[in-house]
């Protein structure tokens, strides 16, 4: 099996899980273990495998229910586990998800957004749930006047785009992440509508894109806002959104609609809109991993799809992940740490001083220069993505994967993609026909601004 070479303990997941297969077969007799998520509205989702029986290797039972759990949790979302099967696997993850367990920052963050107390329930075999899902047509809308306002983390970028073609665009360099005081934020997004507003006769629809979780238009958990102190200013970020809508909709005299999504899931729709067909996972590597998705129905699943912090490395050893406290989970794997860590793994002292974002230019600099380490950083990391496909199929249906982000630019960009396609068609001939490209450059800048607009359905 073809793994990195700068990472010698990388053990994929889906690797991990054929492993387990083989080792629950070989003990002669087995548990079905049922894993449900819960979020809000009834929405739930199922997973079911075969797991050792109690007292035959506990550890490795649990770690890979722990594993599971945790994945299912950031693909789907939920403010609910409940485990059927095994008691002692229930009890495990009913330790692990409390304020002070293994999964303390899970449990904040989960309740954080669906502002509930998380909690790990016990079913019985009578009461395991069929599986409940959504599927809501997200953007799509070309007709009128919109504004496609898309919130970076250093720069921030909006269009005025009148009945699909984008009439003016600019981008402004901000400072989002270090600045304490909301009403900066709230002041800039103002201004940046107001400029797009300017550049048409009305405004009909108003769409974000924008990193971070959202519910009802509401930012619920957002990097922009990391050193807003919450528990001063919660509510006046919660609702920036709608409230900057809303000024902007007085200041002209009309109710203007909003709508507001994940930056990954505008990236899939403008994926799915370049591509006119749906079932489009998109990953964007940047300053960490975002992935959005658009269903086979054209729909989003209502998911939170925050695979930055879902496992992709079974190693115990794995990389930590400083915001999480977890290990081997995607952000280190699919993001320009991942650069840097191979870097480094491979030999290569950064000056103290840089910044990560700046140490990726220095690595895409020596790829531009012919370095054979930048060329085996790429490498490893297109090895990553091909191993972890699989695995994210066992949750997404996936037909086109579109991949973007500062990582996937230049030369490295082209390896990754190379090195992915070749070793997925080696290692998974089952996906050896997968669609895996990178838009253009127009389609990233125009196409997600476009996406962004066609967000919210007017009255017609």
């Amino acid at each position: 099996m073809k793994m990195p070479v700068l990472d010698k303990n990388f053990y994929p997941m889906i690797k991990a899980l054929s492993d387990f297969e083989k080792t629950v077969k070989a003990s002669g007799s087995s548990v079905k273990v049922t894993l449900v998520a819960e979020r809000s509205g009834g929405y739930n989702y199922v997973y079911t495998y075969d797991a050792l029986e109690d007292g035959v290797n506990d550890a490795l039972n649990f770690r890979v229910a722990e594993r599971l759990a945790k994945t299912i949790l950031w693909v789907v979302g939920g403010f609910k586990i409940s485990v059927a099967g095994s008691k002692s696997v229930y009890e495990y993850l009913k330790k692990a998800y409390t304020p002070s367990g293994l999964r303390a920052f899970d449990v904040e963050f989960m309740s954080g957004v669906y502002e509930r107390p998380f909690e790990v329930t016990w079913l019985k075999e009578n009461e395991i749930p069929e599986t409940k899902g959504a599927s809501m047509r997200v953007g799509g809308y070309l007709k009128g006047c919109r504004i496609g306002f898309d919130a970076g983390g250093s720069d921030r970028k909006v269009s005025a785009v009148i009945d699909g073609e984008v009439v003016y665009s600019e981008e402004v360099v901000w400072n989002p992440k270090i600045t304490e005081d909301p009403t900066y934020h709230y002041n800039e997004i103002l201004t940046a509508m107001r400029t797009a507003a300017s550049k048409m006769p009305t405004v009909d629809a108003i769409g974000v894109s924008s990193a971070g979780v959202y519910v009802d238009n509401k930012i619920m958990v957002a990097s922009l806002f990391l050193k807003v102190d919450k528990s001063v200013h919660g509510d006046y970020v919660k609702n920036m959104y709608i409230n900057v809508a809303k000024q902007l909709g007085e200041e002209m005299g009309k109710e203007i609609p909003l709508e507001v999504a994940n930056d990954g899931d505008v990236t899939a729709l403008a994926g799915a809109i370049d591509l006119n067909d749906n079932g489009v996972l998109g990953i964007a590597m940047g300053t960490s991993e975002a992935v959005g998705y658009i269903n086979t129905q054209g729909g989003i699943n209502g998911w939170l799809s925050e695979l930055a912090f879902a496992p992709v490395d079974f190693n115990e050893g794995a990389m930590v992940d400083e915001w999480s406290g977890d290990v081997g989970v995607g952000c280190k794997y699919f993001s320009q740490d991942a650069v840097i860590k191979l870097a480094e793994a491979g030999g290569h002292v950064f000056a103290t001083e840089l910044t990560p974002a700046q140490k990726l230019k220095e690595v895409q600099a020596m790829m531009d220069a012919g370095d054979p380490l930048a060329a085996q950083i790429y490498e490893d990391i297109g090895v990553y993505l091909a191993h972890t496909i699989p695995f994210y199929a066992k949750f997404y249906d996936i037909k086109h994967m579109l991949l973007l982000g500062r990582v996937m630019g230049g030369k490295g960009g082209d390896i990754i993609l190379a090195t992915c396609k070749k070793v997925l068609g080696e290692e998974y001939p089952e996906f050896a026909a997968l669609d895996i490209g990178l838009p253009d450059e127009k389609s990233r800048r125009v196409g997600q601004s476009i996406a962004a607009a066609s967000l919210p359905a007017t009255k017609e």
